[in-house]
This record gives C-alpha cells, sequence and structure tokens, in this order.
C-alpha cells in the first residue's frame, strides 16, 4: 500500500480493486466500532454503485453490531420502476440492508408523489440522526452522490434536492453496466447535498477502475471548486480516499 496527503486528504493506493475492497472495509469497521464505545447508536450513510462492491461485500462480514447502527443512502433516481435492480435502494438493500439486521434503514422514495416533500421528509430524518461516517464513491466527472459539477454546491442550503443529471453522469451508468443505453438512463434524481455529506464525522470514499483514473486525478490536483466536486474532500477532517492500481495510475 502507498499512501499520499493531499491537504487535509489521506490517499491509500492498493495494489488491487479486491484488496482495496479489504482495506476499505476493515477501516470503516474500525472506526464504527471505535464510535459505538461511545455513543448508543450510529449513522452512516452508505452509497450505491458498482465501484462500492468490494467494499460492501467485505463490510459485511466484519464483526460489527449492525443493530446499533442506522443506515441512510445518498442518492436516488425519480421515477424509476420501483423494482428496477439499478434502483439505489434496491443496490443496496441486496448487497447490505438485507445481509445484516441494521437498528434502522432509511430509503429515499424516488417514486413518492411530490419530490419536495420526500427532499424534506429525507432532510428531518437527517438533522435527527447526525451523520457520524459516510462512505462514498467519486463519478467519473468527479461527482459526489449526484451534485454533478453544474448542480454542485459547498454552501447549498439544502439538505437533500432534485437534480438534473448531466451528460457525462448518465454516461457513466451505461459504462457501469448498470443500463444498456444511454436513453435507458433517468434524466433527474434526488441527492443528498455536498454540505450535508460532508456534515459526517468521518469520510471514506472507495474509488477503484481504470474509468475513475481521471476522477482521482482532479480530485488531487485542480482547485477547490464546484467544478470538481469531489476536489472538496482536500478540505475535510478525517476523509481517506481509497483507490486501486487502476484508478491511481496519474497520480
Amino acid at each position: 500500500m502507498k499512501q499520499i496527503v493531499k491537504d487535509k486528504l489521506i490517499v491509500k493506493s492498493l495494489e488491487s480493486r479486491a484488496v482495496m475492497g479489504g482495506v476499505a472495509a476493515e477501516a470503516v469497521s474500525e472506526k464504527i466500532n471505535e464510535l459505538l464505545k461511545d455513543k448508543p447508536i450510529v449513522n452512516i450513510i452508505f452509497a450505491a454503485a458498482p465501484s462500492q462492491n468490494e467494499f460492501l461485500e467485505n463490510l459485511v462480514k466484519k464483526e460489527v453490531d449492525w443493530s446499533r447502527i442506522n443506515a441512510f443512502h445518498m442518492d436516488e433516481y425519480l421515477n424509476l420502476d420501483a423494482s428496477a435492480p439499478q434502483g439505489f435502494g434496491n443496490f443496496l438493500r441486496e448487497r447490505l440492508f438485507d445481509k445484516v439486521k441494521f437498528n434502522s434503514v432509511h430509503y429515499l422514495d424516488g417514486n413518492a408523489a411530490d419530490a419536495m416533500d420526500e427532499c424534506l421528509r429525507y432532510s428531518d430524518l437527517l438533522k435527527e440522526f447526525p451523520t457520524d461516517i459516510v462512505c462514498m464513491g467519486i463519478g467519473e466527472n468527479t461527482h459526489l452522490a449526484f451534485n454533478d459539477p453544474h448542480v454542485a454546491d459547498f454552501n447549498d442550503p439544502l439538505l437533500v434536492k432534485v437534480v438534473d443529471l448531466d451528460l457525462e453522469c448518465r454516461i457513466q451508468q451505461v459504462n457501469d453496466g448498470c443500463f444498456e443505453t444511454l436513453d435507458e438512463v433517468p434524466t433527474h434524481a434526488l441527492t443528498l447535498t455536498i454540505p450535508t455529506l460532508l456534515k459526517a464525522t468521518y469520510a471514506f470514499a472507495m474509488v477503484p477502475g481504470e474509468k475513475k483514473a481521471n476522477a482521482v486525478y482532479h480530485t488531487l490536483t485542480e482547485s477547490i471548486s464546484e467544478h470538481y466536486p469531489s476536489t472538496i474532500l482536500r478540505k475535510q477532517p478525517n476523509a481517506i480516499l481509497f483507490t486501486d492500481d487502476q484508478s491511481s495510475v496519474l497520480i
């Protein structure tokens, strides 16, 4: 493992995607158990994306008292069929939420009758259960959750909002194998905003794969701005970025 520090962000580069998933899961589980020594309940936000597969596969095997964890997820497509496997709630249900027994699991509803009301409902939950840990990825366009560059706001007054997805983000969903064609990818989504994500006391970003090499490079080298949303991680205390041999080739 190689490690560098860029501003406040710790970057760990592992020799493979599989090893990265294991190391990241160990780090997150250790932090959960550390927090549980002093807190009755720990609140965690999870990302849903193929980049998280190895991390989640390892995380559910760790010795953690999941009955003391409240779980949230960070984004959801609007108006996608509720049973669609591409739905982020469904993704996390299959790989995590149905694997271990949480104290509670709170889903974003992309099919709510009123999307704005759903944003307010989820915002209230996040206020009630302040985030201890966020487990995230970084998009090919450096987005965090669905905060693409054109809608990212480091000072966003909202906790959760409706956004339109930029073309690069929608293409990534095809590149990831989530959808067969671009026309199938929804154009709008609900997302936790960047300030909401970074209210977490601890942030862990798992970013493997060759298609993420440019995003990792931009995260670490560009000026911190909404043009490259993930650059804000460099200002976040207690943040770790995990990469593999492919995503770290440019750093």
